[in-house]
Formats: C-alpha cells, sequence, structure tokens
C-alpha cells in the first residue's frame, strides 16, 4: 500500500507540468485533506487545484491513463466521507469561483462549481431573490458540493432539493468527455435510455417515492413523465458519475419578513406527531431540536445563548412567510398553525435577534450535535436519513429504542417537515471494539429505515458511511442498474471509488480508531483531560473556520490567504495525523510548524467553532512540547519576555523618564529604529512603542487619595503596557471608579498574567507568573473584591487560561470568577454600581473593535449595551485587527498581518472617516496607529466625557 502510495504521489509530480493550476505533493498538504467532515481517513497522493475546465480534463484523462482514483471538494463539508481519496483530490475553491450570469428576470444564474453559496445569495439579495435550499453550511459550502450531495436544508420543505433547482449542468465524464447535461436529453450519454428502459418497473417503484429521498442514484428523474431529466439525476451522483465544472440555476423569490413560530412539546418524538398538521403552503421551514441540545448550548455559551423559549421538551422551528410579504399575514396565519397543533406551548418571533438566535442553535447543530451533554464524543454515520413525514414519529420510537439497545445515544435534531433527523451517536470508535458497534448498528438501522418509507440519506449522500447499506433499501434489480449507469459514466471507476456502487465497507478506513492519546503537559483541556489528541479530534470538519463572509471572526489568517492550511479544520487535522502517528510522526515535524506559523492565536474558534476547538490553546501547548530544553525562535526572548524586559529597562535608577527618552531617540532616528527592530525580530516596517515618562504606578501615589466609601472596594488589575507603554485606559478607568465612590487598589506591575509566554509556549514561564499574580489578587477575591482589568487579552487569559494551567489551584478559579471587563462590572447587578449613568453619547458615531480576546472568552454584548444605552450610535467591526500581540510584530508575518488588518478593520476605518474609533485592545490601538492615521481609545476613556472625545 505504501509503494502504491509514493508511486502516486511520482505520477503527480509527472501531471503537474500538463496543469495551469497547482499539483501539491507536500506532507503538510495532503495531510490537511486525509478528511472531510466525515468519519472517514484517506491519505491523498495529491491535492489539485485546477484553474480551469482544460485542467480538470486533463487530470481525468491522466488518472485514467494510469488508473489513479479522483475525489472532487469544495469547501470540504461532506459528511459521509463523500470527498477524500487515496488518489487525487481536486479542490475548486480556489479558482473555479465565477458567477458568470444572474439574470433577475429569468430567475436564473450560472455558477461555477467552486462559489461558495453565500457569493451568490448576496449577489441575488438585491433583487429580491435567493437559491432555495439552504444548508446549514451555505456560508462556505460550494455548488459543486451541494449538487455532489444534493444538499436541502430546512428551507427544502419550500424550495425543494438542489436536483429540484438545476436547469443545467456542465459536466466531464470518466473518460474525460465534458458535455452539457440538459433536460430531455438522454441521447447526450449513449445506452442511458436502454438502462432506463431495462429498469423501468424497479425505477418508477422503488425511487420517488417521497422528498427526501437521495439515497443511491436518482433515476426517477430519467423517467419520461418526470421529462427525462437528466441534469436533476446527476445531482446527488457525489462525483462518482461526473465532475460537475458549471451549473444553470433557478432561483426564487426570498421571503420577506418571515415570522418563526416556535412550538414546545413534551418531548421529540411527540413533536414528530405533529408534523403532518403543521405542513402548509405558508411555511418554509419546520425544524426540530430537543432540550438537550438547548442545554448543552447554554453550559457551552451561556444563558444569553439562548433567548426565552416556550415551555417543553422538544421544539418545533416553524418558519411562516406570506407570498405579498405582509408580516401582519404571515403572524395570522402562524398563530392559527399554534392554535391547530398539539403543542403545549408556543410563541412568535418577528425578524430580529432572538429568531436569528434560535436559527444559529440549528445551524450549529452538526458542530454542537459533536459531544453529547455528557462530554462522549458523537460521530456521524446515520447523520441524515430520513422518512415520510407522516412515519417520522413512528420511526424515531424505532430509531430510539434501537439507541437503548446497543446502549447509544445522540442529539436529535433536524428538518422535520421533510422527515429528515440529524443526529450525531457516540459509537465508542476510540475503543477496540468500537468500528463494530458501528457497523452493527448501520445494519440494523437500514432496514428498520426501510420499512418506514425512508432514504438511508437525506442531504448529505451515501459516501463510505451508508453506501454498503444501500441493499437493505433497494431490489437486486435496482443496484444492479446503478452498477450499469456508473459503468456508462465511468468504464474504469475512477471516479470516487468505493461510493455508491461497489461499495467500500463502511468500518473501513476509519479516522479514529487509529489515534493514541497525545498527551498535554501543561493545560487541561476542558472534558478531553489532558489529552490533547482527543481535543482535536473535536473537529468534525464543518468548516465554520472557512465563512469569509462579515459577521464572522474565526481564522483572521484564511480570511487573509485563502488557504485551507490556514483554517482551523486543518491545523486541527495535521494535529490528529500526529495522534494517528501513520504519517505526520511527531509535533516537531515541519508540517506541524509550517500549520500553526500563522494561527494568529485569537481564540475565536474557542467560540465561533461549534465543537469547542480551541486551537490558540492546542498551540500554545504544541510549542511548548516542541521547544522544551531547545533554543527557540528569537522573537520568543523578545517579545515573550516583553512584559519583563520592559519593567527591568524602567527599573533602572534613572528610571522610566531616562527609558522613555533613550525610546524616543531611537525612534526619531529611523534607521536605528530599523536596526533595533531587525536585530529583535520583529518587522522593519513597525514602529517601536513610546514608553510612558510617568508610570502607572507612579502616578497612582502622587494622586490624592479617594477613599469615599470604605466598604466599596474594587482593584484596578492593568498589565505592563497598560503600566508603561500606554496608561491612558487605565488612568481613566481608576478615575471612573473613584468618581463612583469605590475605594481603588491598584495591581501592582508584576502581577503579570504572563500572557506573553502562553502565546510563545513558555507554560512554565506563564504558570511561575500566574502564581505570583495569585499571591496578590487571590486573597481580595476571595473577600469578594472584585477585579476591573484594562486589557482584554490579559483579561481572557486569567478567564480562561488561569484556571486551565493551575488546574490543582482553587485560587485560580476565584480570581476568574472575580475578573470582569470595565462594561461587565458597571453593568452587573450584584457587583458593580447601581448609581452610575453613562455620560450622554446621542448622535456620537463609534467605530468600534472589540479585541479577539474580548469577543472569544468574555463577548462584547456588555459593551455593546452599555453604549446603546448611552445613546452612541456604534458600528462594530467583526474580524480581527491583525496584530494579535506578537503576532503581527514579527518579521515573517507582516505582510498576514496587514493583509487581515484589510479583511475587515482598514476597510472600516476608511468607511467610517468621521468615527470615533474606539478599541480596548492595546494590540488593536497599535495596529491601527502603525497602519492608518487614526487614533483609538479606551471605553475608560470614552466614558470619562470630553477628555476622551478627541481623535
Amino acid at each position: 500500500m505504501i509503494q502504491q502510495r509514493e508511486w502516486r504521489v511520482e505520477l503527480a509530480a509527472r501531471l503537474r507540468p500538463q496543469l495551469s493550476g497547482t499539483v501539491e505533493t507536500h506532507p503538510r498538504r495532503r495531510a490537511e485533506y486525509t478528511s472531510d467532515a466525515g468519519n472517514y481517513r484517506l491519505l491523498p497522493a495529491a491535492v489539485i487545484y485546477p484553474r480551469d475546465v482544460a485542467d480538470i480534463v486533463a487530470t481525468v484523462q491522466f488518472a485514467r491513463e494510469h488508473g489513479v482514483p479522483i475525489a472532487m471538494r469544495g469547501a470540504g463539508t461532506s459528511i459521509a466521507g463523500n470527498a477524500i481519496s487515496d488518489g487525487f483530490v481536486l479542490d475548486t475553491s480556489r479558482h473555479l469561483t465565477t458567477i458568470h450570469a444572474l439574470d433577475p428576470h429569468a430567475r436564473v444564474a450560472d455558477v461555477d462549481a467552486g462559489v461558495v453559496m453565500g457569493s451568490l445569495q448576496t449577489l441575488a439579495a438585491p433583487h429580491g431573490l435567493r437559491f432555495g435550499p439552504d444548508p446549514s453550511t451555505w456560508t462556505r459550502a460550494t455548488f459543486g458540493g451541494m449538487i455532489g450531495n444534493n444538499a436541502c436544508g430546512p428551507r427544502a420543505v419550500a424550495y425543494g432539493k438542489t436536483a429540484d433547482n438545476v436547469l443545467e449542468l456542465d459536466c466531464i465524464d470518466g473518460t474525460g468527455r465534458t458535455f452539457t447535461a440538459r433536460a430531455g436529453e438522454l441521447g447526450s450519454v449513449a445506452g442511458l435510455d436502454q438502462i432506463v428502459r431495462r429498469y423501468l418497473a424497479e425505477i418508477r417503484t422503488e425511487l420517488g417515492t417521497f422528498s427526501r429521498q437521495v439515497s443511491g442514484y436518482s433515476l426517477d428523474y430519467l423517467l419520461p413523465e418526470r421529462g427525462a431529466d437528466l441534469p436533476k439525476m446527476l445531482v446527488g451522483t457525489e462525483a462518482s458519475l461526473v465532475i460537475v465544472t458549471r451549473a444553470r440555476l433557478a432561483l426564487v423569490t426570498a421571503p420577506r419578513q418571515p415570522q418563526l413560530l416556535v412550538l414546545g412539546y413534551p418531548d421529540m418524538i411527540t413533536a414528530a406527531d405533529d408534523v403532518p398538521r403543521l405542513l402548509d403552503e405558508a411555511v418554509t421551514a419546520i425544524e426540530g431540536f430537543d432540550a438537550r441540545l438547548v442545554d448543552y448550548v447554554i453550559a457551552a455559551k451561556g444563558a444569553s445563548a439562548v433567548p426565552a423559549m416556550p415551555k417543553g421538551g422538544g421544539w418545533l422551528l416553524v418558519e411562516v412567510a406570506d407570498p405579498t410579504g405582509d408580516p401582519a399575514r404571515a403572524r395570522a396565519r402562524a398563530r392559527e398553525l399554534a392554535e391547530n397543533s398539539h403543542a403545549i406551548d408556543s410563541a412568535l418571533y418577528p425578524p430580529g435577534a432572538a429568531a436569528a438566535a434560535l436559527w444559529k442553535i440549528r445551524a450549529d447543530g452538526a458542530g454542537l450535535g459533536g459531544r453529547t451533554p455528557e462530554g462522549k464524543p458523537a460521530w456521524p454515520g446515520l447523520e441524515d436519513a430520513a422518512v415520510p413525514p407522516e412515519n417520522l414519529g413512528a420511526y424515531l420510537r424505532d430509531f430510539t429504542a434501537e439507541l437503548d439497545r446497543f446502549g447509544l445515544d445522540g442529539l436529535i435534531y433536524g428538518h422535520f417537515g421533510d422527515g429528515c433527523v440529524h443526529v450525531r451517536i457516540d459509537f465508542p470508535l476510540d475503543e477496540p471494539d468500537g468500528a463494530r458497534i458501528m457497523d452493527d448498528f448501520m445494519h440494523a438501522m437500514a432496514p428498520i429505515i426501510a420499512r418506514h418509507g425512508g432514504s438511508i440519506s437525506g442531504e448529505h449522500g451515501d459516501g463510505r458511511a451508508r453506501s454498503e447499506v444501500l441493499a437493505a433499501m433497494y431490489s437486486p434489480a435496482l443496484l444492479t442498474a446503478f452498477a450499469e449507469v456508473k459503468r456508462l459514466f465511468d468504464p474504469d471507476a475512477i471516479l470516487n471509488p468505493g461510493v455508491i456502487t461497489d461499495p467500500a465497507p463502511l468500518a473501513k478506513d476509519l479516522r479514529l480508531p487509529q489515534g493514541q492519546p497525545l498527551i498535554s503537559r501543561s493545560f487541561t483541556l476542558g472534558s478531553d483531560g489532558y489529552d490533547l489528541g482527543r481535543a482535536v479530534h473535536r473537529c468534525t470538519g464543518v468548516g465554520k473556520c472557512r465563512v469569509t463572509s462579515p459577521g464572522h471572526v474565526m481564522c483572521p489568517s484564511f480570511r487573509a490567504t485563502g488557504d485551507e492550511k490556514d483554517t482551523t479544520r486543518a491545523r486541527a487535522r495535521i494535529l490528529q495525523e500526529v495522534a494517528n502517528g501513520s504519517f505526520v510522526h511527531a509535533l516537531d515535524s515541519d508540517a506541524v510548524r509550517e500549520s500553526l506559523d500563522l494561527c494568529l492565536a485569537c481564540k475565536a474558534c474557542s467560540s465561533d467553532c461549534p465543537t469547542g476547538i480551541d486551537m490558540a490553546r492546542y498551540k500554545s501547548e504544541v510549542l511548548s512540547q516542541i521547544y522544551a530544553g531547545r533554543r527557540r525562535p528569537r522573537t520568543h526572548y523578545t517579545l515573550g519576555w516583553l512584559p519583563r524586559l520592559i519593567r527591568l529597562l524602567t527599573a533602572t535608577p534613572a528610571g522610566p523618564p531616562v527609558a522613555a527618552a533613550a525610546a524616543r531617540a531611537v525612534r526619531r532616528i529611523r534607521p536605528l529604529e530599523r536596526l533595533v527592530l531587525r536585530a529583535a525580530g520583529m518587522a522593519e516596517s513597525r514602529e517601536l512603542i513610546d514608553l510612558e515618562s510617568v508610570s502607572l504606578t507612579r502616578w497612582f501615589r502622587r494622586r490624592a487619595a479617594r477613599r469615599q466609601r470604605p466598604e466599596r472596594f474594587v482593584i484596578v488589575w492593568a498589565d505592563t503596557f497598560s503600566h508603561l507603554l500606554d496608561s491612558g485606559g487605565a488612568k481613566a478607568t481608576i478615575e471612573l471608579l473613584s468618581e463612583l465612590g469605590y475605594t481603588v487598589l491598584l495591581a501592582p506591575e508584576d502581577a503579570c498574567c504572563g500572557l506573553t509566554y502562553v502565546t510563545t509556549g513558555q507554560l512554565e514561564r506563564a504558570r511561575a507568573s500566574q502564581q505570583r499574580l495569585l499571591q496578590t489578587l487571590a486573597p481580595l477575591a476571595l473577600d469578594g473584591v472584585p477585579i476591573v482589568g484594562i486589557e482584554p487579552s490579559c483579561l481572557a487569559t486569567l478567564r480562561d487560561d488561569l484556571p486551565a494551567l493551575n488546574p490543582e489551584d482553587p485560587r485560580a478559579s476565584a480570581v476568574a470568577a472575580m475578573t470582569f471587563t470595565l462594561a461587565e462590572f458597571l453593568t452587573h447587578p450584584q457587583l458593580g454600581p447601581t448609581d452610575f449613568r453613562p455620560p450622554d453619547l446621542t448622535g456620537v458615531r463609534i467605530l468600534a473593535q472589540p479585541h479577539c480576546h474580548h469577543y472569544a472568552v468574555m463577548g462584547w454584548q456588555a459593551d455593546h449595551e452599555l453604549l446603546a444605552a448611552a445613546g452612541a450610535e456604534v458600528t462594530t467591526i467583526t474580524g480581527c485587527c491583525g496584530m494579535a500581540g506578537n503576532f503581527g510584530m514579527e518579521a515573517d508575518h507582516a505582510e498576514v498581518s496587514r493583509a487581515v488588518a484589510e479583511t475587515a478593520l482598514l476597510p472600516a476605518l476608511r468607511e467610517h472617516e468621521d468615527a470615533l474609533v474606539l478599541a480596548d485592545g492595546f494590540s488593536c490601538r497599535t495596529q491601527i496607529a502603525q497602519l492608518s492615521d487614526r487614533r483609538a481609545i479606551h471605553l475608560a476613556a470614552l466614558l470619562q466625557g470630553s477628555r476622551g472625545m478627541t481623535q
């Protein structure tokens, strides 16, 4: 097998000169593509990024000549192992991304296979149009993948499957022949009409029996009474018959002002029983999820992530839209549906934040369902089985009984309006008998699904997860028809072999059974303990890290580069490969170093990724192990030790004034400044930061004591940078709290959280620094004195990393619990001031850049609500500034840092030229100052009034 694999790598090198696109065979790239969003692992010989159709044709012809299998890939979010191969993987998402035409009058669009669905939705929206089906991955799913899997989503109730919205397809078959598939033109594929006639009875009786039957090949579309619609039949064939390069799609009128009716039931099965009663022309979606999924969201994200809901143990989300766009008529119809239902409670939500939050819970189900509420990993397999809606309740009773029989569990949710049930099951795949248990369960469930008139796959395709059990659904004659169609289009079986026909065993090539523990030596990783290998397998590949549309923060380097290697998913895949140990053998391999290099440690994945991945923490742990006992990169000393170096510099007998003057002198001589930057490993395009002439500590000692209410104490905890580089926010915070009647205690300069040690993987030094901090802050925290921090990234370190690095020290959790941002403290119902009133900011336009750690760990909601209450007009930048502490200062990262800034920050600064710029993060303010002519201020300075209102 290894010899065959390496032979294919050598073949890929021979293919490379024949293509205008790229053929990549280095280990890191191949490891990134070992899995999609399913359970399976195959190591590709090469990853190919075709630049045009000619590249794909040449690749197919080359692969056919040499017997190399091909798998197509877009966003890589296929859940059934549909987009992996031990041959060539062709990724269309890099170059084949053009929307060639959008005709709003004809309501059609022509798109390349690599176009992300969200891009078309954005372009169509001004015309009141949209592509109808909307899988939960629509923000990153490509049309090639959606066509391959026959994607559906919640609104298939109203608009049908992808197949129902496809008009024409430009295709390449397994011989390298190109053709356009059109309805009524079966003659374009010689012999296809004969197969249809030969198996006419089986096609008419076994296929097309209900809307979500997508397993196998949908040959029913080829029936004369259905228009002999070849393009619709090719949808859902998972690139096993043809490679789709371009598609003509039908668009639909987007619903206006849809109302969300939420119906509560005692449990999910009772809710399922009620679905047929709710199917109505005004209903565009019926989604179901149970209380355990909601409980999981609350546990992971906090109670604020879930709006008030009707009582119940299971809910149906029913979207109701009036054809004329009249919200009053939609609400009236929704109320009628609620009255006619068997729900025990109901609520109606207009378009807005609450409705969006409920839809987000549902959209994130594939990631959230990756863990049971007890913390056990749960996996795809029976991910999207579907039955006719009238059979849904009965099917769920049989399904849950089978789960009980096998001792398994899973969170149930899904597109109940179409009878499609999503569930990830806690198959014990990391145990010796786990693969057999999954195999037995799938073979037991297949005939149960068939007995209810269902389909083993309802929208994600059969892939490697389900193709083997198609025999329980279809007759031998129909399976033979599938095989004949496969031979017609792909006589040499090079297109995605092992899928649908001649299936690979479903228990073969599973990723997790190959994994071994990968021990974390410093961090505890939540419910994964100290097993980094288990933690990185949290990543199920749902690909939310690939989203580049506005409103998302995760993976800023991917947003800048568009390269899969810069996603959280790819980094997790590389670390999974280390745990597997069969290809990437060690943490100190080049593949790991390259993969983690452009991770900004922004921590946004810890909140944005529904699977709970925290790549910033994993990176710190990996760096700690890589450099244990070794010489580190230069910036680990200059920037990783920067707080300590600054304190040493300003602790000289001359003190801060002389140090500040020296720093300013260096800055005035640009060649000298560049020399210092280069010597420290920093980018010469950057600027050194001025030191404060008077430290915060000295300023604090000089100010008059204001002990108005000795019983009201608060600690202001300022980081080293706020003490010695930019004390404006700290001073304003102290003044503000003093004016509110607090006796302010200033934490000493050496009460350092160790953030720069954490980000550079110097975790023993970080822990030592934190122990000193705990000696200072813990006694006060345990006495109930609140700690108000200045720097968001340092606050996040206390709230998140401090307990994880000191899990056995109760002082760590006590300090974390008593640490607040300024906005959190001012609005805290118990600990905060009861007499605080924000200044009147009516008419003040604010452009806010939340620090990524603020966004990810604390959340920026308190700040937004405080500013809104003050009357300010706030525009929030959702995206990383690109500095990310030491990252943006490093010479090797300066270009990417600026590119990240161009994804959100810099365009916003240009668009909002007259707005006041708000940024609590020192790194954010530094990036703004060095890449623009603007200056940002801290929230405390803003709240102090006119003193902070200058730019």
